[in-house]
């Protein structure tokens, strides 16, 4: 009897396991016990910094390895985005999916995440926000070469059949990464023969599937995109210059650490922070600067002022 009744323990301990779910709605696959094709440190930035290349885009977080966590997500510590992962935990699903695609699919979601500003703010996970990070990893997988089955491989395998109040049902995510990569697949100019190894510097996406204009270039302090978001997306900033000359401004996210932007006489320059909901612009003024907070929804004009010969910033009234 009491071996019975360890061995019923035992199994609902192994059932517990694999029912744990991360925060982005993968099952925790089980520990495997093969020997993985892996460096001992997983080469997460590499391959990060080769999906950066694939679409053109400039880094804008860090990336943190951190063992027994068993989970990968995309946060902001202390005004800084990261990726943290756990070696153990990636390895294991390329074990469990058996292609090295798994995990690099699951990394690109945690991408998609900080591409489209999902971690501002403190709503945490949405069914909306995993299947646009879902598409936007199907997109990169196609850009540095992998096949639709190999860019399915995490989902088919770790991917939760119900849907949730946090979490889409697995098929409902299956169906986000082909379209993603599909996309992806269609912008390669010409080819009908099925090439699924493109070179994943030609034809950096304009807006990957699901972008409803998020931010293209990365910069933490701000960003112009010539690719105009819709006109109903309220987290987004025009901002214009009235003279007769290009002007550069300075845009922060944090009121720290500055870039410059050029604003052009006549065109809005569009722009979102990507920490908070507002930001700073810092405009020359006398012998210093003055700096203008800014918020996300908002226009804003800058104006000479020929009396003072100071740039300054006004609110356009909606």
């Amino acid at each position: 009897m009491k071996k019975l009744i360890l061995f019923f323990l035992m199994a609902v301990s192994i059932t517990a396991e694999a029912q744990k779910t991360t925060g982005c709605g993968f099952k925790v696959p089980p520990r495997s016990l093969l020997k993985n094709n892996f460096a001992s440190v997983y080469e997460a930035k590499e391959i990060l910094n080769n999906m950066l290349d694939s679409i053109k885009w400039k880094q804008n977080f860090n990336v943190k390895e951190e063992n027994g966590i068993r989970n990968a997500y995309a946060t902001i510590i202390r005004n800084a985005r990261w990726i943290i992962y756990d070696n153990d935990f990636l390895e294991d699903i390329d074990a469990y999916a058996a292609t090295k695609w798994a995990s690099i699919s699951v990394l690109a979601h945690e991408m998609g995440h900080h591409y489209y500003n999902h971690v501002v703010g403190m709503q945490g996970s949405t069914p909306p926000k995993e299947i646009e990070a879902d598409a936007f990893s199907g997109y990169v997988m196609q850009k540095l070469g992998a096949t639709l089955n190999e860019s399915l491989a995490a989902m088919n395998a770790i991917a939760t059949d119900r849907a949730s109040a946090t979490h889409p049902a697995k098929k409902d995510r299956l169906a986000s990464i082909t379209r993603g990569w599909n996309t992806a697949k269609a912008e390669e100019p010409g080819n009908t023969s099925g090439n699924t190894n493109p070179n994943p510097g030609n034809n950096p996406p304009v807006n990957p599937p699901g972008n409803q204009g998020g931010n293209t270039s990365g910069n933490p302090g701000g960003s112009g995109n010539t690719n105009l978001p819709p006109v109903d997306d309220p987290s987004w900033i025009s901002l214009t210059i009235q003279g007769n000359k290009t002007q550069t401004v300075q845009l922060s996210d944090d009121g720290k650490t500055y870039q410059p932007a050029e604003i052009k006489t006549g065109e809005a320059f569009l722009f979102r922070f990507e920490i908070y909901q507002y930001g700073w612009l810092k405009l020359p003024y006398f012998n210093g600067f003055r700096t203008f907070k800014l918020m996300h929804g908002k226009d804003y004009s800058i104006l000479w002022n020929r009396r003072t010969k100071n740039w300054t910033v006004v609110e356009v009234p909606n």
